[in-house]
């Protein structure tokens, strides 16, 4: 990874308009959903991989190419399926007669944001090829680590009531997402407003008609990224969060907590969030902000409490309730 040059105020107001105008141009496409895009932005800042989980037919891979439409960066998207093999994800070796060795042929994840529909439709030793393309950042193929391009994102959808024919996705594997986002069913205004477009001319695989430009490059990305991380946490702020995820561990409700790679998560979307809010410090509010989409997936219900209708998202906001907050 490239060093990156020290940020001015210059540089760190036009990266934050660059993010903004992403937003703007994605709202083009996308009506409502303004969490969602916001967790996507997020996640481009903290170099985490986001899982959208959502009904058929609420745009979750509709709002990722868009998104990808807005960035001057490299895409690709791969469809999961029963029969996909790991070698299909890297890539591998092939036999080059003309030199008479093997030569790497990369594979999809070879790109800026990968898009990986249905995620939980292929079988688990497929989707373990992502365990270290999403922390490492490289493929390691016969003893040699091959480095992933910078930045890179793993966007990747599941739906959450059809299970038939699917793999559900172990903690080794969620743990690795940033955040789990919710993608909902949109309002009555909302879905007029889907319609009015549809009958207006609006093909969603045509993006370019639709007036969706890039509007933000690596480099403003770069200098988000390079802002973000000089936000300042005071220590009350950091002691609150490991209590956060502390008290995952302990919950009545859960058998599994939130690891420590789940509160580094939760602090650098905390700075994050503080710096898309224009503030270069953070306060408790950031990390409840983030607290739900950070921590939903890293935790795991006691059976009881499932039959009992207890969900993961009812189990956070009694614990950010009752953790103390920092003044």
């Amino acid at each position: 990874m490239t060093a990156t040059a020290p940020t001015t105020p210059e540089t760190e107001a036009a990266a934050r308009a660059a993010l903004g105008r992403v937003r703007a141009e994605i709202g083009k496409v996308i009506v409502g959903q303004e969490s969602v895009v916001s967790g996507l932005v997020l996640a481009l800042l903290c170099r985490g991989h986001v899982l959208l989980e959502g009904v058929p037919g609420v745009a979750k891979t509709l709002l990722v190419r868009t998104l990808s439409a807005t960035l001057s960066l490299d895409f690709k998207r791969m469809q999961f399926t029963p029969d996909l093999m790991p070698s299909d994800v890297t890539g591998s070796l092939v036999f080059d007669a003309r030199v008479a060795d093997f030569e790497f042929r990369p594979g999809p994840v070879f790109t800026n944001l990968l898009l990986v529909d249905e995620i939980n439709r292929t079988p688990p030793k497929t989707q373990a090829a992502l365990l270290e393309v999403m922390e490492e950042r490289q493929v390691s193929v016969e003893g040699r680590a091959r480095p992933l391009p910078e930045p890179f994102l793993v966007a990747a959808t599941q739906n959450p009531i059809e299970y038939e024919g699917t793999y559900p996705l172990p903690e080794a594997q969620l743990d690795r997402f940033l955040f789990k986002l919710t993608v909902p069913l949109p309002t009555r205004d909302e879905e007029y407003g889907v319609l009015r477009a549809h009958h207006l001319g609006f093909d969603p695989r045509d993006l370019v008609a639709a007036g969706v430009a890039p509007v933000a490059s690596a480099a403003d990305l770069a200098a988000a990224r390079a802002a973000a991380r000089t936000v300042q946490v005071a220590d009350g702020v950091l002691a609150y969060i490991v209590d956060l995820v502390r008290a995952t561990r302990t919950a009545p409700s859960l058998e599994l907590g939130a690891s420590p790679r789940g509160a580094t998560g939760m602090l650098n979307a905390a700075k994050a969030f503080a710096w898309l809010s224009g503030r270069g410090y953070v306060t408790p509010d950031d990390v409840k902000a983030i607290a739900r989409p950070a921590l939903r997936h890293r935790v795991r219900l006691r059976h009881e409490a499932e039959l009992e209708g207890v969900t993961a998202d009812a189990v956070l906001d009694a614990l950010l309730a009752t953790v103390p907050t920092p003044r």
